[in-house]
């Protein structure tokens, strides 16, 4: 906020003193610029206004993975993919592609296979995907071409870039059309040995050619020097090929329907050659000119500026391609007014502003003031921004309702739970101490002990504002096999009673307690007590008043409950070694399919074992024979209605043999302001800045009324000023007049 000064001097005459009165009118008609945050050259401009936390680590799409970094890159790249930003469930439709590719099936001789062959016979798929033509990337100096049309920055050096400090500071740039050359470069660089992107594992194990081509160029970057330029040009990728120059091929092992959705993801975004190289040159890095600084897309909006720690800005690209509001959506957004923009060119907003806020207080007062175009709810301001009913629905308070301010409510597509280390012998009844099958029963009734005796709806209540709703297995509302009301509830840990689902009580976990050889939390033949360790991070679930309560939830069953605190690296060694009994994490979904959230607890996800994210080390043949045959069915359809039911006997046995305690799904609550339009909850897509408008002059109007200067205090000031000073100049004048006499 811009600093000011206001210096009150004393008024010695009548006519000082109608001055004075005329001068604080003036002040007064100024309004909110007494305190707007913002340069004056911004009011009245086409500008939505927000803030972020967290700086971003990284920008560049191989690398880019978290939500803090999705509010950026979604703007700025293009994948070929994205999700309708209205319909739901979430429905992909095309992005730069012409359409969404449907997959060819191959034998392993290269046979074409009908669409509906077993995915056991399916040794490839094959994905076609032709980009629409006409698209440009945002001007950026690695395209700036001389007269003679060569590249004007491609031979820099640490000389060159003498007084080069940002982007801006290139006084040519340029633009070219995007081409299917692009999406190859961007999948080879997820095998950079360099650029360590989070899914290169993963995908290396499903597109072809890439662990090669990942081993090829670690070889290939041992001999170069640490700023040397790795030329992906010179290494083809045996599984994606070119066609034409709009039409580029990606071939797949097996069959693997949830392929779809990670071509919406900025993974699968394109990065052209030049804007490698042009980066790659000497001296760039050491300016933070890097890709992960200066994102170069096609998308609607470019990063004008970086800086992390105070501001990040994000601006119309110039030229974007053209893209339309959608015409259709839910049945109810008609109402709501998310169609009124309906065939309006994308982006509405011109510009948007994002400063780094820190402390949730001043963010909360800055929305409060209008200077925030959409704020969350912390902790801190719950209780000012809503509140909850007797039946538990949240409701905006009476000063909100009065500003005009608007509530979104959505279960996020995440969950966060308390797992078992089912290698543990304690907890998973295996090993030296857990006399085989019996053992792993009794684990088993240990485990759904814990589970019934956590009470989740009371965390929530407690540390969540009552913001979310409690688990009854992996998957989240929204994601295909959650199932509402009797139907979907944890057997074994809820009864269903007088149309609700109701938590059993500490007397029936304390029944199972008993049978697994723990009555009142001792052992039944030596008496000692039960002792489970808890391994954790601080923050989080390490915070002294959760573990306090969490504690108090294992006392209920006689259980002593150890909390072994370390930081985030020790903590992840320690999964990786299996050597946990209990532990905190949580999930957001990559995409909107049950595949990826059930395969956290298949047996080939072994994190001991297998390196994967199955942190419990869970395995069961029967979860894993149906896990298999569902993972790569599709939702709709014929396919659709034969995966349901064995979605439904997978979390049957999920819920029997608790490998987790399943936590809680966390609500998202967002409050925007009247003049705020087209904002709906939206957990997967993150690309939806192009579709919100912002009615500037209302936000004026608003801003203006509620920032009004309070003059008050300087005009009693004056007036006190005034009352002391006037006299005595008086008499100094009489004075004054009768010496001069």
């Amino acid at each position: 906020m811009r600093a000011f000064r206001l210096t009150v001097r004393c008024i010695r005459t009548p006519a000082g003193l109608l001055a004075g009165l005329l001068l604080s009118a003036f002040l007064a008609g100024c309004g909110s610029e007494w305190n707007d945050p913002y340069p004056a050259g911004e009011r009245g401009a086409n500008i939505l206004y927000s803030a972020f936390t967290e700086r971003p680590k990284h920008l560049d799409p191989a690398q880019s993975y978290t939500e803090d970094e999705s509010v950026f890159t979604g703007q700025i790249y293009e994948p070929p993919l994205q999700y309708h930003y209205l319909k739901r469930p979430y429905t992909l439709v095309p992005a730069t592609a012409e359409q969404v590719p449907v997959p060819r099936f191959l034998a392993a001789d290269g046979r074409l296979l009908p669409a509906d062959t077993p995915a056991g016979q399916v040794a490839y798929s094959e994905y076609e995907i032709r980009i629409r033509t006409g698209i440009r990337y945002q001007p950026h100096p690695a395209f700036a071409v001389d007269e003679a049309g060569q590249p004007r920055y491609a031979r820099l050096d640490r000389e060159a870039l003498r007084g080069i400090e940002r982007l801006a500071d290139f006084p040519h740039s340029g633009t070219r059309e995007l081409t299917a050359d692009d999406y190859i470069y961007q999948i080879k660089r997820l095998a950079h040995p360099r650029l360590h992107s989070p899914i290169f594992g993963m995908m290396a194990e499903r597109i072809v050619g890439l662990k090669a081509l990942g081993e090829q160029l670690r070889a290939a970057a041992r001999d170069l020097p640490a700023d040397g330029w790795l030329d992906l040009d010179r290494y083809p990728l045996a599984g994606v090929t070119r066609v034409d120059r709009h039409t580029y091929r990606i071939r797949l092992q097996g069959k693997y329907p949830q392929f779809l959705y990670w071509l919406a993801m900025p993974f699968f975004a394109p990065v052209p050659r030049e804007a490698d190289r042009f980066y790659s040159q000497p001296g760039m890095a050491e300016k933070n000119l890097t890709l992960d600084w200066y994102p170069v897309g096609t998308g609607p909006y470019m990063l004008t500026e970086n800086n992390p720690n105070s501001r990040m800005v994000l601006e119309r690209n110039p030229n974007f391609h053209g893209e339309t509001y959608p015409c259709e959506g839910e049945p109810e957004d008609a109402a709501a007014g998310l169609l009124a923009d309906c065939g309006k060119p994308l982006p509405l907003i011109d510009k948007a502003v994002f400063s780094r806020e820190k402390e949730s207080i001043p963010y909360w007062n800055k929305f409060l003031q209008g200077y925030y175009d959409a704020s969350g709810i912390s902790s801190d301001s719950f209780d000012q921004a809503v509140r909850l009913n007797v039946g538990g629905d949240v409701q905006l308070t009476e000063e909100m309702r009065e500003k005009g301010i608007r509530l979104l409510t959505s279960v996020r597509a995440s969950t966060f739970y308390m797992g078992f280390n089912l290698l543990d012998p304690l907890v998973g009844g295996k090993g030296p101490d857990g006399h085989g099958v019996d053992g792993e029963a009794r684990a088993r009734k240990l485990r759904q002990a814990v589970s019934i005796a956590i009470d989740q709806e009371e965390f929530i209540s407690i540390f969540m504002n009552g913001r979310g709703i409690a688990a009854m297995s992996p998957l989240p509302p929204g994601i295909f096999g959650y199932l509402e009301g009797e139907a979907g509830i944890n057997p074994v840990v809820y009864e269903w009673r007088d149309g609700q689902a109701r938590r059993k009580s500490i007397e029936a976990a304390r029944a199972l307690l008993a049978e697994a050889g723990w009555p009142n939390g001792r052992n039944a033949q030596t008496g000692e007590p039960l002792v489970l360790n808890l391994d954790t991070t601080g923050g989080g679930m390490g915070d002294k008043s959760r573990l306090d309560w969490l504690t108090r939830q294992f006392a209920r069953l006689g259980i002593q409950l150890v909390v072994r605190s370390t930081d985030f690296n020790r903590f992840q060694e320690k999964l990786r070694k299996g050597a946990v009994q209990l532990y905190y994490l949580g999930w957001n979904a990559d995409y909107p399919d049950p595949e990826n959230f059930l395969f956290l607890l298949s047996g080939s996800e072994g994190r001991a074992t297998r390196g994967g994210e199955n942190s419990s080390n869970y395995a069961s043949a029967d979860f894993d024979a149906l896990f298999e045959r569902l993972k790569n069915m599709e939702s709709e359809g014929a396919q659709g209605a034969e995966r349901l039911p064995l979605i439904r006997k997978a979390i049957g046995i999920l819920q029997h043999d608790a490998p987790w305690v399943f936590g809680f799904h966390p609500k998202s609550y967002t409050l925007g302001h009247a003049w705020l339009h087209n904002r709906k909850p939206n957990d997967v897509g993150n690309n939806i800045l192009k579709y919100q408008r912002i009615d500037v002059a209302e936000r004026e109007r608003r801003r203006d009324a509620w920032n009004r200067p309070v003059l008050w205090p300087l005009l009693a000031i004056a007036a006190l000023c005034i009352a002391v000073v006037l006299p005595a100049a008086l008499a100094y004048r009489r004075r004054e007049r009768a010496v001069a006499r």
